[in-house]
């Protein structure tokens, strides 16, 4: 029997639903108790551990990172936190594919030493980044030394505005690692990886960003071209993956670039979830009809060839409607939802947040005619200051 953590900062309507119809248990935890809704089942904290005791290799599935300390304090017992913490701590994750590439540049670096970095010690460019982050916070690309104070300035600034917003488990500034550039596209994959280790992918979609200096998190888009173009490579990559940490029954998000030679090197892999706020995950249900929280959950791996039937050249896009105005969330009066989507034909959901809390007004799930559609290139390039009222303007 699966089990479900709930945790801030964002439980989705469609997974709520999903828990309530095939009946998952969610531990009744504190940090649970505000998303619990009548059709959901509880299990008792003492019960779900007692559950994941029992099992060689414990079904669970977080929504959030957040739950990570509780899977930490209560499951020691377990090989599950020391393998979550393989792929949360950037640093553990690369040497962990040290072997694989052997000729990849990294090297860790505390807080407390970016301010005396020797930049001429590090080959340019190169991308710097909390060694333990989430969602692009923190990650900056420096493309020559000259853009290094500047990059410095930036990073202290964004740390000390979003370091109250996560757990440690989640978000730790207190070390970083710098790594060499990944050529290619980039892509986030949603997979899970089965009893017997075997990776089954439910979900996958191409990075877009507006430059080459562009590492935010604006718009992923997927297709039935994207998926059967990439699905067998990405499963054997998966399947190394799984060979060298040795997962079971272990949902993941891995994010990861194909080069033009058709190399793939991993970026990063977000353990226990799929793609964060409850975002990927539902917007494969919505574009494809595969629910990937009741595959997993229910060990039910995906036909894709029988999914893909029916799709044709349509492209279905998430956009990330992060706060990149400059204007802090607080002197933000309204963000103008129906503005943003008006040049989109179909628009499948728009999901406001409270930006006063996150760094983020939202998201929007569209369908397109094309990944290069204006209007997704558009709010790519936009800051998204056109559709922001702030708290002093004028009516």
């Amino acid at each position: 029997m699966p089990v479900i953590l709930l945790d801030k900062p964002y439980v989705s309507s469609f997974l709520k639903n999903t828990l309530g119809r095939y009946q998952f248990p969610v531990v009744t935890t504190p940090a649970a108790t505000p998303f619990l809704e009548p059709q959901i089942p509880t299990i008792g904290e003492d019960e779900a551990i007692a559950r994941a005791r029992a099992a060689a290799h414990p079904r669970l599935y977080t929504n959030s990172e957040n739950a990570i300390g509780w899977i930490a304090q209560n499951l020691g017992f377990s090989d599950l936190p020391d393998k979550i913490d393989l792929f949360k701590n950037k640093l553990r994750f690369r040497q962990l594919l040290q072997e694989e590439y052997p000729h990849f540049y990294f090297r860790g670096i505390s807080d407390t030493g970016l301010d005396t970095l020797d930049i001429a010690s590090v080959p340019v460019p190169f991308i710097i980044k909390p060694a333990v982050g989430f969602f692009s916070m923190g990650v900056y690309q420096v493309s020559a030394p000259e853009d290094w104070p500047q990059t410095l300035a930036a990073i202290h600034a964004e740390i000390e505005m979003v370091r109250h917003l996560y757990p440690p488990q989640v978000m730790d500034a207190s070390q970083f690692i710098i790594e060499e550039m990944i050529p290619g596209d980039e892509y986030a994959i949603d997979a899970w990886f089965d009893e017997e280790g075997q990776p089954h992918i439910v979900g996958i979609y191409k990075h877009l960003f507006s430059s080459e200096a562009d590492t935010s998190d604006r718009v992923y888009v997927t297709s039935r071209h994207i998926i059967e173009t990439n699905l067998p490579r990405f499963t054997d990559f998966l399947a190394t993956i799984g060979r060298l940490a040795d997962v079971r029954n272990f949902p993941l998000h891995a994010e990861l670039r194909l080069s033009p030679e058709g190399v793939l090197q991993p970026i990063e892999i977000n353990p226990m979830r799929f793609g964060g706020w409850c975002t990927t995950a539902d917007m494969t249900a919505r574009s494809f009809g595969l629910n990937p929280y009741q595959s997993y959950l229910q060990n039910q791996p995906p036909n894709w060839p029988e999914l893909l039937e029916s799709k044709g050249d349509e492209v279905y896009a998430m956009i990330v409607l992060d706060n990149s105005t400059g204007i802090p969330g607080d002197d933000i009066r309204q963000f103008e939802y129906d503005r943003a989507t008006l040049s989109f034909d179909r628009v499948l959901e728009v999901r406001p947040l409270d930006w006063r809390t996150w760094p983020v007004f939202g998201f929007l799930f569209v369908q397109t005619d094309s990944e290069d559609a204006c209007e997704l290139r558009h709010l790519l390039n936009s800051d998204l200051r056109e559709f922001v009222v702030r708290r002093d303007a004028t009516i």
